[in-house]
């Protein structure tokens, strides 16, 4: 018998929860940058085209399956997709819904744990009198775990600990008095604190505070539309992608947290609820403030060579420089709710992250609630670590890219093939609108059976053979050769060998060779992991056998 009589308080606390699930580090870092990247305004229309068609039915297929399997008593994935497929190898396509959240929280917890430090530091004033190469060299030397600003020996491994401690605890209290809890003091903060610093954003004034270019410059940059860029599949590959990183679906803990509400509670709004929760702080808040701030105190070409590195770059080498502009209070003040709202939008979701491995343990085998979280803690801690140690050698981003990029992909694939065709799409439509609170258009029947598995599919395919410099008209043309980004060049490690090849330092060639062995010993790693879940959910089945629950 499972010790798994764990339920959701209230319905706000589920849908904060699976808001705060969603609204991740990716909405204030990653969906600005990929807009300025790929046609500004017109960005957005094929960003929520797929959000229409593809995230949203994801959204009904994984709240109907985690409902579909709390029926039945499962909370992880698992066994969940295994009720709903006749063949005995769904439950190994379910190993990556909780695979996935083991490997993302071992890195992601590091990420938050740069939010926790950038909080204290902003609070105690670390960043006052530095200037803004000061405040990158402090970046630099804080993930190279050099020499710490407080004299505390390796500083990020001691916050890294330490929001790890945060993330067990609060999961060691359950869900009603720990993870709801938690997103109903944290949503509403993340969004103040938001709301703050995007009206900063918008009345920027040159010549005021050293900005040199009012707000609209910034804002007009991120948003004039390139509608040139619309015919591009690179575009819409990246629309579809930062879906993924926006709604948190493919992962399996969509489907865990939902496998806790009542059989018949209504799942069709309550999905609608949390998804469009989402957009308004990604699409408002997340673009008001990184660009349009960056932009009114460095300008235009500054920020759009920053940009081609990404979001992290300017969230911590430049922004905490950018806030004291406005005085040393209001800049302290900007820090924290800057750092604040990304440490809530961080942790949020990395509780998601351990509840598809609790719910297993409970499930499969008697675990109580606290035990098993602080064995995700350790879990989390030990395949964290690398991520800590060996930053500069890039394990943090092979973590990124197969369990937080790829991953997700592929366990949506199977999911929406499932729902769909296997399980069937009459079956999989009453269970989306059993106890709905609104009318769910009939055209999603048809886009949730084809338009969706489509979809996915274009974006699988499209990132496994994506052509060289992303150029699709050259590759459709018959000269189809594949770019380092492809999952197939990453496999074979060609941009580090090229670079290797290159390279005539030897300090730069010792440095590549040694990236190059922690690339392929991460990926080791992870595929050991992966292989050891599957071992368990094995196990876990011969027991069911045994008991009789087959």
């Amino acid at each position: 018998m499972s010790a798994n009589k764990e339920s959701w308080g209230s319905r706000v606390g589920l849908i904060l929860a699976m808001a705060g699930n969603a609204v991740g580090l990716g909405n204030f870092l990653r969906f600005p940058v990929q807009a300025v990247q790929n046609g500004g305004g017109a960005f957005i229309i094929p960003y929520l085209v797929c959000f229409l068609v593809m995230g949203i039915p994801l959204l009904w297929i994984e709240w109907s399956m985690g409902r579909f399997g709390g029926k039945h008593g499962h909370h992880s994935t698992p066994f969940i997709v295994d009720t709903m497929g006749k063949n005995r190898l769904w439950k190994y396509i379910g190993v990556f819904g909780i695979w996935t959240n083991i490997a993302v929280a071992s890195y992601y917890c590091y990420l938050e744990s740069w939010t926790m430090s950038y909080v204290f530091h902003s609070v105690i004033g670390t960043f006052r009198d530095l200037d803004q190469e000061g405040v990158s060299n402090f970046f630099n030397e804080y993930v190279s775990l050099g020499i710490s600003t407080l004299g505390v020996p390796y500083e990020p491994i001691v916050f890294f600990l330490l929001c790890l401690l945060l993330n067990t605890w609060i999961l060691s209290k359950g869900l009603a008095g720990g993870v709801e809890r938690v997103a109903k003091i944290g949503m509403p903060l993340l969004i103040l604190f938001g709301v703050f610093l995007a009206y900063k954003g918008f009345t920027i004034t040159a010549g005021e505070d050293g900005a040199i270019n009012d707000s609209s410059v910034g804002l007009n940059f991120l948003w004039t539309p390139n509608f040139d860029e619309l015919w591009s599949p690179s575009v819409w590959l990246a629309a579809a992608g930062q879906i993924f990183f926006t709604l948190s679906v493919g992962m399996g803990t969509v489907q865990c947290y939902a496998s806790y509400v009542r059989s018949k509670d209504d799942i069709a709004l309550n999905a609608m609820s949390a998804g469009w929760m989402n957009e308004f702080v990604e699409v408002v808040l997340g673009a008001a403030i990184l660009i349009p701030i960056s932009i009114g105190y460095l300008g235009i070409d500054r920020v759009t060579e920053m940009v081609q590195h990404g979001g992290l770059g300017l969230a911590f080498r430049t922004m905490p420089y950018l806030f004291y502009q406005w005085g040393d209070v209001l800049g302290a003040i900007a820090g924290v709710m800057w750092f604040g709202l990304l440490f809530f939008a961080g942790i949020t979701s990395s509780l998601a992250m351990g509840t598809p491995w609790i719910g297993f343990l409970q499930d499969e085998f008697n675990w109580k609630r606290k035990p098993a979280a602080w064995s995700f803690g350790i879990f989390v801690l030990v395949l964290g670590m690398p991520t800590v140690l060996f930053f500069e050698y890039g394990v943090f981003d092979e973590y990124d890219y197969w369990a937080g990029t790829v991953s997700l992909v592929v366990f949506a694939l199977f999911e929406s093939i499932l729902f769909a065709w296997i399980f069937g799409m009459n079956k999989g439509w009453r269970e989306i609108i059993s106890g709905a609170d609104i009318k769910v258009p009939n055209i999603y029947r048809f886009i949730i059976k084809y338009i969706t598995p489509m979809l996915l599919l274009w974006v699988f395919l499209g990132s496994l053979f994506t052509p060289k410099g992303g150029d699709w008209t050259v590759a459709f043309s018959g000269n189809w050769q594949l770019d380092d980004s492809s999952i197939i060049k990453k496999i074979m490690n060609s941009g580090l060998k090229q670079q290797l090849a290159a390279a005539t330092d030897p300090a730069q060639i010792e440095h590549l060779q040694d990236t190059l062995f922690f690339v392929n010993a991460s990926r080791i790693l992870l595929l050991l992991v992966w292989l050891g879940l599957a071992l368990l959910v094995y196990i876990a089945y011969r027991k069911r056998v045994r008991e009789g629950r087959i």
